[in-house]
């Protein structure tokens, strides 16, 4: 039987004016975000929330994700580097050998850092606008998973957190990592962000179970990163002191995450059904 592999080797960079380079990622990033505040202001607009809220919400889930992700991969991942390079921390640059500095852009975001990152903001947005906190968890929960999406096809378009070797004829070989044919595991993390998306929306709109608070965030945390911890096990380890563990960074920061999204779905059934009992 011949299998025919898909050869991958795209640029991740788009164009480079001035010495800026525009790269894939970043724009994909964006753009997941953009459509997450898109579908967001639909549903504050259907739940009837003021819509100066969403401008200030917008600005605080953008630093946080951002912020987050990006500390979370400097300090979860490559703490040793990073804290000797402080400056590559916060800025797109990186050190070169003969001296100086070179703009690179943000090559390193971690997804559990960004979560944490989000829910710090949220915490803080809801203390500065009075809006419930669990409430607004769910709501940001719902459209999540499209931005979840979006960032893994930018990490497709750059060829990196690729997934191990394999001879199914849906493997990639990404050329400009090596000639060996691998699970894209980018992409099948994509696809399931979708499909978290689609469940979400579904039953959005279907269900009343936006009346449980803490439902759509427990579900959204706890099917993300439920699978993430098991496509874990074809994904290539991303730094070298995983090469010794059982299981990697991306699957111990996961496990907690899982266990709070149960948790806040059982208690979004349980406060559900006190309310209930109080009306009757």
């Amino acid at each position: 039987m011949i299998l025919s592999y898909i050869h991958w080797n795209v640029d991740p960079e788009i164009v480079k004016i001035f010495g800026i380079s525009l790269q894939y990622y970043g724009i994909l990033f964006v753009g997941g975000l953009i459509l997450a505040v898109y579908l967001l202001k639909i549903i504050f607009n259907t739940n009837k929330i003021p819509p100066e809220h969403l401008e200030k919400l917008t600005w605080y889930c953008f630093f946080g994700i951002f912020i987050g992700a990006r500390l979370g991969h400097c300090l979860f991942y490559e703490p040793e580097y990073y804290l000797a390079h402080p400056l590559e921390m916060i800025f797109p640059i990186e050190s070169k050998v003969d001296g100086g500095y070179e703009f690179i852009g943000y090559r390193g975001l971690a997804s559990h850092g960004g979560a944490i990152g989000l829910t710090i903001a949220l915490a803080c947005y809801s203390w500065k606008t009075r809006q419930n906190l669990i409430k607004t968890l769910d709501f940001i929960a719902i459209v999540t998973p499209i931005s979840a999406c979006y960032i893994r096809l930018g990490n497709l378009m750059n060829s990196e957190i690729i997934g191990k070797q394999t001879d199914i004829s849906q493997a990639f070989i990404f050329e400009r990592v090596d000639n060996i044919p691998r699970h894209p595991a980018q992409l099948y993390e994509a696809i399931a962000y979708l499909i978290i998306f689609l469940i979400n929306m579904y039953l959005y709109k279907r269900t009343k179970l936006l009346r449980n608070k803490g439902f759509f965030f427990g579900l959204t945390i706890s099917l993300i990163f439920g699978f993430r911890f098991f496509i874990e096990f074809i994904k290539e380890r991303q730094v070298e002191f995983e090469e010794f563990m059982k299981l990697d960074m991306g699957q111990i920061l996961s496990i907690p995450f899982v266990i709070v999204g149960i948790g806040f779905i059982v208690y979004s059934f349980l406060q559900n059904k006190k309310t209930e009992s109080k009306i009757q």
